[in-house]
């Protein structure tokens, strides 16, 4: 069974260690001087880590694929400021060998008290239409079960089992109280928004044994995977108000904020441009908590700055971890 774990590279830096890992990608690439070796991606449910295979991968590049666990031995080592492995040895590993929860990072909330708190916000809807809306997609058996497993993402924020519903419900909660502050805001016309923007990911994501993207996802995207699930339940519920309708499709395909972050339209109601605040606002914070804790397992004193973080375009700092340690 699994005892060395990605969160922990920094205490075997250049020690050999023998794992058990799943394969997020497998890549034959050519190297620069003439030759070829193997690109590897290989996660855990603490995170990712790259690896290489410079010598004898014939059999492993036949047998192993994305998304199978395999048993790897190799050494830790920092490239570029980055922990990875350069694996020597690398086979499939038996079922009996692995304990798939070791494997998929999960929500540390309970899934069924966060959706239970998530309906309860819906139940209290005054608006009788938006709330036949959303109970039409969280009553639904197959997209509920997705719902409460989904991860929010593939690597950004979120990126665990229950991952969609936890971001969700904290968007609501964030939502509901600010929607005072703002009186141009229709709340359940926001909540609303905030329970649908991503519902389109339970199509676009897979996580059966590692996250990936489905074809429909590559190909289409959540946004408009969002777009026509909305369609589909506007017409089983139908009569539904057009206004209503609009309004709730402008959020889904706005809520990016910006045409080069994949948004089809730009926020144009005060709920669209609320939700999309809140929404980017909601993610970066998970982001920083992310790398917070990678720089603390990456051996980084409290005192410095994390690597850089690519979906912020910045490093950060933990302004709270700095303070206390002062």
């Amino acid at each position: 069974m699994k005892d060395f774990f990605i969160e922990h590279a920094a205490r075997f830096d250049n020690e050999v260690v023998i794992s058990y890992f799943v394969l997020s990608s497998i890549q034959v690439r050519e190297k620069q001087q003439g030759g070829q070796y193997l690109s590897l991606t290989l996660a855990d449910r603490t995170g990712m880590l790259a690896g290489t295979m410079w010598d004898d991968f014939a059999e492993t590049a036949a047998t192993c694929s994305d998304g199978c666990y395999v048993k790897a031995q190799g050494r830790i080592g920092k490239y570029k400021g980055k922990f990875q492995m350069t694996v020597q040895k690398m086979r499939l590993a038996a079922e009996s060998e692995i304990d798939k929860a070791d494997f998929q990072p999960s929500t540390r909330f309970d899934v069924e008290e966060m959706w239970a708190e998530l309906r309860g916000y819906v139940s209290e809807f005054a608006n009788a239409d938006l709330k036949r809306l959303v109970f039409a997609f969280l009553d639904d058996p197959e997209i509920a079960s997705a719902y409460k497993t989904a991860p929010a993402a593939m690597r950004l924020h979120h990126a665990w089992l229950g991952g969609l519903l936890e971001h969700v419900l904290t968007l609501v909660r964030v939502c509901r109280a600010t929607a005072p502050f703002y009186p141009e805001v229709d709340p359940d016309l926001l909540v609303t928004g905030a329970i649908l923007h991503d519902i389109g990911k339970i199509r676009e994501l897979s996580w059966k044994s590692s996250f990936n993207y489905t074809l429909e996802g590559q190909v289409i995207g959540h946004i408009s995977i969002a777009h026509g699930m909305l369609r589909e339940k506007v017409q089983a519920i139908a009569p539904f108000p057009e206004k209503l309708r609009v309004l709730v499709e402008h959020m889904i395909l706005s809520h990016h904020g910006k045409y080069e972050f994949g948004s089809p339209k730009l926020p144009m109601t005060p709920e669209a441009l609320l939700l999309s605040a809140l929404d980017d606002l909601e993610a970066k914070m998970q982001a920083m908590r992310n790398e917070f804790a990678a720089s603390v397992a990456g051996g980084k004193g409290s005192g410095e700055v994390t690597d850089w973080v690519r979906s912020l375009d910045r490093p950060v700092l933990n302004s709270r971890a700095y303070l206390k340690d002062e």
